[in-house]
């Protein structure tokens, strides 16, 4: 009966797999066949008109109408496992046909941490996933004559010396699933806010081949960050890989969130790397983005801080083949890495515990190859994608000269440098934009602003420099040009400044330095007027005191001229006797001395010149002389 029953109702048997169907008595039975008996028969014919389709029509009752909906459901999930199932097989099999299901087995030597030494793997290759005795994955990290290095990502048991380590013949891959936008996930396909694994998920190599040269187009399109600093004077575009570099707590971070936030219905992928840091911090990322709505355009893929350093230097990879999935699809895709000090610092403690070589800082030899292997993914693609690339570092007492920092620095296409002093100043964000370069510039940017920022970087570079210098010193001792150009500078350095999530657009940036210059204008011209005023008012006063300055100048002079008459009055005459001299010619007054007349010179014998008598040196009124004579003479009076 019941086989009968389901069809004449055209309903297929595997609907009904995974219900909860209760348990039927005999007696029920009994009544149902009963009650199908006395069935009408329109009724047949309705329920056989609608077996081809094999649909059911919703009735009044609602258990009815959701039971075939959790059964297609149920149906869907079934073919898909069989669908994966089917292709596994069929790729195993091809496998075996071609004889490459040979797969080689090796030992483990060696446990250091999460490196282990394995002997008798001979062809297996770099980065290579490999199969620790089910205990655990593991990839390929290094290759020497003997034996193998590998890092070991998962691990379920404790690995130890003599476990079997089988190959795959696989390249390492991580898993990810469209569904991501809005979650915190890591490599494997994990949501850290549920702890749960997304179900429909895609492999993604962690290692891709560049987009190779010819693939590339010219980055011509801007990316608007809303930070007018930016956008303005260092401004970014689609493609570009644009450092940001400062010490802890300055701001990169914020900046980063800035640009996603300003995303916003541009039909933008982000992509935020949150690489070792805590679970707090990622936590708070997290909640701001949902308060400004961006996670409906966002992807957080994160390796915390006590992750495996194989973890940490992995995601950043994958982030990467995320954003080229993107990009091939023809989406915008930028991507914020923070930081990649930390990520350095994870790829260095692999390689000293795998044995590598340690040069400077103690890094590997290879770590600029590992960085620029990945920031060269970013690009403008030839289909209309890209990849825009937003790197942090961070820094010690704002050394930019270090190993790492100037790595990347020449690795990428600019850097936005963040001030510690203009931090603790107030001046966010604290960009120094001294040391700050894009080295696109105007190319990403519209004529208007293109135009606008050159003007305002010019003037804004100049007022550094010169408050850099005059920076204590008294205003109104400076010249007019000085006090008119700090006061400019000073205006344009105020009109960069912005509150953290509040963006501007292109036209309101352009609108509000347009009435700087207004304002700028007009205090340059009251400051004028009250020049004018002041010059007029002091003008009046000095008509007004000049007549008594002048009376006082002349009772001035006139007591200056009595007092020189009574200093030679009171001046007494030295008497002669009280200064006896000794015995020597009395001296010729010279105004009494007639003039000789110089002899003419013959041409023939032109005659010697005669020597004159020296005139006897008068000797001073207090000169006592050496020795005085017994019987002094009185000189003769005149």
């Amino acid at each position: 009966m019941g086989n009968e029953n389901e069809q004449s109702t055209g309903i297929d048997s595997n609907l009904l797999d995974g219900l909860e169907l209760p348990i039927i008595s005999d007696d029920d039975i009994d009544e149902a066949v009963s009650k199908v008996q006395n069935v009408e028969e329109p009724a047949e014919e309705e329920q056989q008109e609608e077996k081809p389709s094999l649909t059911i029509e919703p009735v009044d009752s609602e258990e009815t109408s959701e039971e075939p909906k959790e059964s297609e459901e149920t149906t869907e999930t079934t073919n898909n496992e069989e669908s994966q199932v089917s292709k596994l097989v069929s790729d195993k099999m091809a496998n075996i046909n071609k004889k490459e299901n040979v797969y080689g087995v090796g030992r483990v030597v060696s446990v250091k941490d999460f490196i282990i030494d394995v002997v008798g793997l001979e062809s297996v290759s770099f980065n290579e996933k490999v199969n620790i005795e089910n205990k655990g994955l593991g990839y390929i990290v290094q290759l020497r004559p003997n034996r193998v290095s590998i890092a070991i990502l998962t691990q379920t048991d404790k690995i130890s010396i003599g476990d079997s380590v089988y190959q795959t013949n696989e390249l390492l891959e991580g898993e990810f699933s469209t569904e991501s936008f809005g979650r915190v996930i890591d490599l494997f396909g994990n949501d850290k806010l549920t702890n749960m694994k997304f179900s429909n998920t895609i492999k993604l190599p962690i290692e891709l081949e560049t987009v190779p040269i010819m693939d590339r187009k010219e980055v011509k399109r801007p990316l608007e960050t809303g930070i007018t600093g930016i956008d303005l004077i260092y401004p970014i575009g689609k493609g570009q890989r644009q450092l940001i570099i400062g010490d802890k707590k300055t701001g990169k971070t914020q900046i980063c969130l800035d640009a996603i936030v300003n995303q916003k219905d541009k039909n933008m992928i982000c992509i935020y790397v949150a690489i070792g840091k805590t679970k707090k911090e990622v936590k708070e990322i997290y909640y701001n983005l949902l308060k400004k709505n961006a996670n409906s355009y966002t992807i957080i893929i994160t390796a915390f801080y006590d992750d495996l350093p194989s973890i940490i230097t992995l995601t950043p990879y994958f982030a990467l083949s995320v954003a080229d999935y993107y990009m091939k699809s023809g989406y915008d895709v930028l991507v914020v890495l923070d930081d990649l000090k930390k990520h350095a610092d994870a790829y260095r403690q692999i390689s000293l515990i795998s044995g590598k070589s340690p040069g400077r800082d103690a890094y590997p030899a290879d770590i600029f190859y590992f960085h620029s292997r990945l920031l060269e993914r970013g690009c403008q693609y030839k289909d209309g994608g890209s990849i825009t690339i937003l790197p942090v570092v961070e820094t010690k007492s704002g050394d930019i000269t270090d190993y790492i920092s100037t790595n990347i620095i020449s690795i990428t296409d600019g850097q936005i440098v963040l001030s510690r002093p203009a931090f603790v100043r107030g001046e966010k964000p604290a960009i120094n934009y001294g040391l700050s370069v894009s080295r696109l510039g105007g190319s990403v940017q519209e004529p208007d602003m293109k135009i606008l920022g050159a003007k305002v970087r010019q003037t804004l570079l100049s007022y550094l420099e010169t408050r850099s210098i005059y920076e204590l010193a008294n205003t109104d001792e400076m010249s007019k040009e000085l006090q008119d150009k700090l006061f400019r500078g000073k205006e344009i350095l105020n009109a960069l400044l912005q509150y953290k999530y509040s963006p501007l657009s292109r036209q309101e940036i352009i609108k509000k330095f347009e009435e700087l210059d207004k304002k700028i204008e007009q205090a340059q011209q009251q400051r004028k007027e009250e020049e004018e005023k002041q010059r007029e008012e002091a003008e009046k006063e000095k008509a007004k005191v000049q007549p008594v300055n002048d009376n006082k100048k002349e009772e001035k002079d006139k007591k200056e001229d009595k007092k020189e008459e009574k200093k030679e009055e009171q001046q007494p005459e030295t008497p002669v006797v009280e200064q006896p001299q000794p015995e020597q010619p009395t001296p010729v007054p010279t105004v009494e001395q007639p003039q000789q007349v110089p002899e003419i010179p013959v041409v023939a014998e032109p005659a010697p010149e005669q020597p004159q008598p020296e005139a006897p040196q008068a000797v001073p009124e207090q000169a006592q002389p050496a020795a005085q004579p017994e019987n002094p003479q009185l000189p003769p009076t005149q």
